[in-house]
């Protein structure tokens, strides 16, 4: 019987976020086609998708708002997913509690609100770029570079030392979790253990996550190529061995564009 309600609460975990990975899928779909005119015909300007979504959000904080809110299901759809093996080593540890499902629940809000703010700073980030090339001729004139950069970028990282580090981490959950917690304060605990899990994550996937910034974050195939590529990496014992293909194939791309 015990038995049977491991595997019952096993199945009710990944069913829940299948459900909620599907939804947002479904939300990404959706908003994509009101704003894929908007896309192509603004360059991915923020202000003018939201604007085609949602009409009336033109000002900044509203803007910012629909970002944010987009980059959240966007990492619902792609990343959620990738914490399976966290949340089921998590919900296996803290067994038969009454307070289980509050804990799990606490650990994908901090996983959330780490790629949320990373979202977040993304966008400022592309706020102050362009910025910066508007201020300067030279820069506007060779706008055209932005996006190989992007590729050259994310694909050296894929190299370093800190991506292979972020990566062992995720690969290794039981660890990881029995590291952050000892059930003490266990709320707590439990959103602390979701925030440093975004942060690992973040870590191993933040570089292919700003692809996304080229390719649009309305390409819903990029987005699965995007979302597939990662969770292998993560959590794939073979996964490893992907990270240098796949580097070298965004290098290739961005030295291509930048030549082209």
């Amino acid at each position: 019987m015990l038995v049977d309600d491991d595997a019952s609460r096993h199945t009710v975990l990944v069913g829940s976020i299948g459900l909620l990975a599907a939804a947002a899928w479904l939300a990404l779909w959706t908003t994509g086609q009101a704003a894929h005119a908007a896309v192509h015909e603004h360059h991915h300007d923020a202000a003018a998708i939201a604007a085609a979504v949602t009409p009336g959000l033109v000002t900044p904080a509203r803007t910012m708002l629909f970002v944010v809110s987009s980059w959240t299901v966007m990492t619902i759809a792609m990343m959620l997913p990738t914490s399976l093996p966290i949340l089921t080593t998590f919900s296996v540890i803290v067994g038969r509690r009454r307070d289980r499902p509050l804990l799990l629940t606490l650990v994908v809000i901090g996983y959330l609100l780490t790629w949320t703010a990373f979202g977040a700073g993304a966008h400022i980030g592309q706020l102050l770029l362009r910025q910066l090339v508007l201020s300067s001729s030279w820069a506007v004139s060779h706008i055209w570079m932005t996006g190989g950069t992007v590729l050259v970028f994310a694909g050296l990282y894929q190299f370093t030392p800190l991506k292979h580090r972020c990566l062992e981490k995720c690969r290794s959950p039981l660890s990881f979790v029995m590291g952050h917690w000892q059930g003490r304060d266990e709320a707590r605990q439990a959103l602390r253990l979701g925030i440093d899990h975004g942060l690992f994550c973040v870590g191993c996937c933040w570089a292919l996550m700003l692809l996304m910034f080229v390719v649009g974050t309305t390409s819903l195939v990029w987005m699965l190529v995007l979302a597939i590529v990662m969770a292998i990496e993560k959590n794939v014992a073979w996964g490893r061995r992907l990270s240098a293909p796949v580097g070298v194939l965004l290098v290739g791309w961005g030295a291509l564009a930048l030549v082209h």
